[in-house]
């Protein structure tokens, strides 16, 4: 499988990123490892998150730091489509089921 970022993830990602590398650069580089773990995690183990209440998609937590990523697979395609990656503590456009 292979992954695919939508808009509203790599914007998510960014703001994510700048927020953190503004207040502490250190830690902005341990969140981003962690998120890429969980990502390289999906690779292999695809249905492993959360089903949600919209259809499809389903989330995962990033280990050791709280952050949420929202996701689709597409099997037919073979790939995993990343919606958002979202702060629990921020508005999300998704709920679990």
């Amino acid at each position: 499988m292979k992954l695919r970022f939508t808009t509203h993830a790599v914007q998510d990602l960014t703001e994510l990123a700048d927020h953190i590398r503004a207040r502490n650069p250190v830690a902005a580089q341990r969140v981003r490892a962690a998120i890429y773990e969980t990502l390289r995690n999906l690779i292999l183990f695809p249905k492993v998150g959360r089903r949600q209440t919209t259809e499809g998609v389903r989330k995962v937590v990033t280990r050791k730091y709280p952050y949420l990523i929202y996701y689709t697979v597409d099997d037919a395609a073979d790939e995993i489509v990343i919606l958002n990656v979202k702060h629990p503590a921020r508005e999300r456009d998704h709920s679990d089921v």
